[in-house]
């Protein structure tokens, strides 16, 4: 497998310390990175940087937590890093805390520490591509050997791109052919280390325990509930070994079928912010999919098998990888250019539970309390603010999913927010979820609505997707009146979704007409007209009242 940013040499550092540098894979099992650090070194020094870029607590956020992340993934990532602390015990080391900012602190380290091989997982968002490239310049120049092979996706991004010519492969079938199976595939992984050299003297660096969210400045709230999802090595590959004891399931897994509404034993396997993290390698995922294959009588196949999924998370990171400004609208070449909206109310309705509609708004208070919600329930609220409803730009729903969610992948989120909006990939803009029908499909009785808006949960089933269209006897009962105990609908959905799906069929003809170079001023015209439009659908304030009161 070719390998991005390493300057190996094994006979470079022989009998010397070793950095192992952990940002994402925070695991023992299959770690090439570790692996290596670990051979012919006298002393291996495991680092973790607590970045403020990322963990600082910032007071001025919509939701607890730092400017990046919300408190739920910060919680994740120190119990990740305390399992991962537990287990380089085990083998007779321990990780070691430093706080500041990344480039720095290695520097400072590589400068102070009896180093010759620095060793890290190869990372392919922008963030670290920089910061990478700074400590790689550095390491190099101090005569000190880089190794930082990929080990947290099933390929190597840039050798996709490489056998496409240079460019990404834009649909997940073309990825499919260009990548056939995996180097590593046919080959046992590395799952186990016995022993790892012990730390070396760290000189004058003040080596910090991992800390507690209380540490980190951060005041828990009182929360009746929070994410029943742990952090770590040790809970993602019990997951994992849970998942596995199903054969059967694992080998007829189909998405996008499953029950988005199942919150007390999730539809999925809730492996994603293991995956995220590099808590559960995905290629030792990959292989103990293909080992229950073997034995199975028939299996699902891609896209919607397990492996599948797998492989639709290495097509968004490799198209992620080769497209500049893969997490904006403008300025990526693959992107619609689209005139949203730009309502702030209507986008803080969404984000608070707050849309008068039970579906969107229970999915959104799961994602605030769990930071994680099944896919179809993504799916759900996020057609709701772009082109199902209330037509705001796929970037501002991006950012809530960025921050709330523990699975936050950068690659995957705009991947899927570029999908769900019909900006790049997916195209049948026609095709929505509606927040009525959809979730009454798999929760009838709406126990779901019922868990997560508890104030919803005496209005009777026939209601619960549209409590304002209950009698006000009904409501009364329920102890919940529409517009003061909970909201009426921010919009009407049937009026709502056509002039969304107008807004989409002209948007697309521009974006045709001129072949994607849609500029600044057409933008501003089609709002000017989309503007217009709206405001001959004025004159019928009085029926849309009548319709959400009775």
């Amino acid at each position: 497998m070719k390998l991005p940013l390493s300057l190996t040499n094994p006979n470079m550092a022989s009998g010397s310390g070793s950095l192992m540098w952990f940002r994402k894979g925070l695991r023992i099992h299959d770690n090439p990175a570790l692996e290596y650090a670990s051979r012919g070194s006298t002393c291996v020094y495991p680092l973790f940087v607590i970045d403020p870029h990322y963990m600082e607590p910032d007071p001025n956020a919509f939701s607890p937590g730092s400017t990046r992340a919300g408190i739920n993934r910060i919680r994740f990532l120190l119990e990740s890093l305390a399992d991962l602390d537990s287990s380089l015990k085990k083998l007779g080391s321990r990780l070691l805390v430093l706080k500041g900012e990344p480039g720095e602190v290695l520097i400072r380290c590589l400068n102070e520490w009896d180093v010759k091989k620095l060793c890290f997982e190869y990372d392919t968002d922008p963030y670290y591509q920089a910061l990478d490239k700074k400590v790689k310049n550095y390491a190099s120049a101090a005569g000190i050997e880089v190794f930082s092979p990929v080990s947290h996706t099933l390929f190597n991004p840039a050798d996709i791109i490489e056998k496409n010519g240079g460019r990404p492969p834009l649909t997940y079938q073309s990825f499919l052919k260009l990548a056939g199976e995996p180097l590593w595939a046919s080959s046992p992984l590395s799952v186990e280390l016995s022993s790892i050299p012990p730390v070396g003297d760290v000189g004058s660096c003040e080596i910090l325990q991992v800390p507690t969210l209380k540490e980190l400045g951060y005041v828990e709230e009182y929360q009746d509930e929070f994410t029943p999802f742990r952090g770590g090595e040790s809970e993602g590959l019990r997951r994992l070994r849970e998942t596995l004891c199903d054969k059967e399931w694992v080998a007829n897994f189909e998405k996008p079928k499953g029950d988005p509404s199942a919150y007390i034993k999730p539809a999925t396997t809730v492996l994603s912010p293991y995956l995220k993290f590099g808590c559960l390698s995905s290629r030792y995922f990959y292989q103990c999919l293909q080992d229950v294959y073997k034995n199975a009588k028939r299996h699902s196949s891609p896209p919607v098998s397990l492996v599948g999924q797998l492989l639709w998370r290495d097509f968004f990171y490799t198209v992620a990888f080769g497209t500049p400004n893969f997490d904006k609208m403008k300025g990526n070449k693959i992107c619609k250019q689209i005139p949203w909206n730009d309502d702030d109310k209507l986008l803080a309705a969404w984000r608070e539970a707050r849309t008068g509609f039970p579906w969107i708004d229970a999915i959104m208070v799961q994602l605030r309390k769990w930071g994680w919600m099944h896919h179809l329930a993504r799916h759900s609220v996020a057609c709701f603010l772009t082109r199902g409803d209330l037509f705001v730009h796929w970037e501002k729903g991006r950012d809530v999913f960025e921050r709330l969610l523990i699975d936050s992948d950068w690659a995957i989120n705009n991947g899927n927010w570029l999908w769900l909006s019909c900006s790049s990939f997916f195209y049948q803009y026609n095709r929505i979820y509606s927040p009525i029908s959809f979730g009454r499909k798999y929760d009838p009785n709406g126990n779901y609505i019922r868990h997560f808006l508890p104030i919803l949960k005496d209005i009777p089933k026939e209601y619960i997707y549209e409590p304002w269209t209950a009698p006000l006897s009904v409501q009364t009962k329920a102890k919940c009146i529409i517009g003061r105990d909970y909201p009426k609908p921010v919009v009407s959905h049937e009026t709502a979704s056509k002039e969304c799906k107008k807004k989409m069929g002209e948007a697309y003809a521009v974006n045709q007409r001129l072949n994607g170079a849609v500029s600044e001023e057409d933008l501003r015209n089609l709002r000017r007209k989309f503007a217009e439009g709206d405001e001959e659908q004025q004159p019928k304030p009085r029926r849309l009242r009548q319709k959400l009161i009775n």
